[in-house]
């Protein structure tokens, strides 16, 4: 799986310590990959996709994703959520703890 990203915190593996010290509504990294098995798949279309994770309110975090002709402030808005356990790992590596801080639901 090719994903390519922008990591705003120089983060390789997410940690709880580091979600807890990040600002409330942070877009943390972004990034694009393809809807595909191997990347998001969403509809197996192969077509590109953008993702944002973002740090919410309560050290929580999310995903957001869509078609990468969608802006980034759009994503934000009205991506889709990512609730693949192996798509989230894949997209942010992140250690079992801060993983458990994963936002699966609609709050």
């Amino acid at each position: 799986m090719k994903v390519t990203g922008r990591t705003i915190w120089r983060i390789k593996m997410l940690t709880l310590k580091q979600l807890e010290e990040m600002e409330p509504r942070t877009i943390f990294v972004k990034g694009e990959t393809v809807d595909s098995p191997d990347g998001i798949n969403l509809t197996n279309s192969g077509k590109p996709l953008r993702w944002i994770a973002i740090r919410g309110h309560i050290s929580d975090w999310v995903i957001y994703c869509h078609w990468a002709d969608k802006s980034w402030e759009w994503i934000r808005s009205y991506g889709i959520r990512v609730t693949s356990e192996i798509g989230i790992k894949k997209l942010v590596p992140c250690e079992d703890d801060a993983f458990q801080k994963y936002r699966f639901k609609q709050q």
